[in-house]
């Protein structure tokens, strides 16, 4: 006679399900060491969310998990401590960050890294531009806006089904030309990689990089990311010459005055 444990539950499901808690193992063992959890237990007695539901994103700098707070939902990103999410940052990025941050160790650089996050995502949501709106951050916890439904995250850009990318374009113009001109600020690591298409519309993510129009390195970066558009809606069937993207969002006049003339 089979075991019951065989018969209500086959093996392939069990070892689905072990290979599931390893994963989950695994993944708490990553990111919530006891100061990240202490992090999130301050956060949640602040009222910014409840409880972590499930990750929407995880990488080697550190992961993105949808949270719930009564009947919303709220993206919490927890980065890792350590010098892994500074690996791929340009030397520019770090030295602005450790003036702003006063710190040498990787531990206060990330905590530091959060903390910007939540600046920029604030000042581009002051300016009007699509992007995540931050509630809070505590340490390496920087809670923000869910951008999704209730049955998931929204996809990538990248991963999206583009049906007119001419309006796509006209869009990208909109949301970093208003990044450049009202909010004063260049994105510096644009791509459809870290943009995200939800709801006819497109979201910009990832912005703790961002330099002020003024920053010497802006006018590289900037026609850097439109470079890389570019490329993207060309595949899409609009082409676009980057010299013309970089006009229309402003490049042409980066740092000057909007309040001259």
């Amino acid at each position: 006679m089979p075991r019951v444990e065989t018969t209500v539950f086959p093996r392939r499901e069990r070892e689905e399900d072990r290979r599931k808690e390893r994963e989950h193992r695994k993944l708490l063992d990553e990111f919530f060491d006891h100061s990240t959890l202490l992090a999130i237990s301050r956060l949640v007695n602040q009222g910014q969310f409840d409880a972590l539901d499930f990750p929407i994103s995880t990488g080697k700098e550190g992961g993105v998990f949808r949270a719930s707070r009564g009947e919303e939902f709220r993206a919490v990103k927890v980065y890792r401590i350590g010098n892994t999410v500074f690996r791929r940052l340009p030397p520019y990025a770090l030295e602005e960050l450790r003036r702003e941050a006063s710190v040498r160790n990787f531990g206060g650089l990330v905590i530091a890294w959060t903390r910007r996050e939540h600046t920029v995502l604030g000042r581009l949501t002051d300016a009007g531009v699509r992007c995540p709106r931050p509630y809070g951050h505590y340490r390496n916890v920087l809670v923000m806006e869910f951008v999704g439904t209730a049955e998931g995250a929204a996809p990538r850009l990248q991963d999206a089904a583009i049906d007119d990318p001419g309006a796509l374009y006209e869009e990208l113009v909109r949301e970093i030309g208003t990044m450049t001109r009202t909010a004063r600020l260049v994105h510096g690591d644009l791509s459809p990689y870290n943009t995200l298409a939800f709801d006819g519309k497109i979201v910009l993510i990832d912005v703790a990089q961002a330099v002020s129009v003024d920053h010497p390195e802006a006018r590289r970066l900037l026609e850097r990311d439109v470079t890389n558009f570019a490329r993207f809606l060309g595949r899409a069937g609009h082409p676009v010459e980057p010299a013309e993207f970089l006009a229309a969002v402003g490049g042409d006049r980066l740092g000057d005055d909007p309040r001259a003339g």
